[in-house]
């Protein structure tokens, strides 16, 4: 089981990668005023809400204690993103301020997957 749940984050941390790497990428045109949300981000996301879904349940199933109050923030930060790219992927350019929300949350979002014990 331990195996399959090392899978599970590597992919949870991949899709991290994506959602992070598609906000840096724009960050120069974000300065210009013409940023978007691309497809990695959006794909990132999701892959981040169905591999963390994962392993709540694979750590349940395996008697690993789960944060519940911990992953709970963190999904509710996740669907926020979600729901903001997802309604926003067509656009060709987001506000800069609605843009950087999404940058920082996708950080508090890794803040507080590391730091919260």
């Amino acid at each position: 089981m331990d195996a399959l749940i090392n899978v599970f984050v590597a992919l949870h941390i991949i899709g991290i990668a994506s959602l992070l790497g598609g906000f840096l990428t724009q960050m120069k045109a974000m300065g210009a005023g013409t940023a978007r949300f691309v497809p990695a981000m959006l794909h990132g996301a999701l892959t981040m809400l169905v591999t963390g879904v994962a392993l709540v349940g694979l750590n349940q199933a395996d008697d690993h204690t789960v944060n519940n109050l911990k992953v709970g923030i963190k999904l509710a930060i996740l669907v926020v993103i979600l729901g903001l790219v997802y309604v926003k992927r067509d656009e060709e350019k987001v506000d800069k301020a609605l843009f950087g929300a999404v940058g920082g949350l996708t950080m508090a979002n890794i803040f507080i997957a590391t730091l919260w014990v």
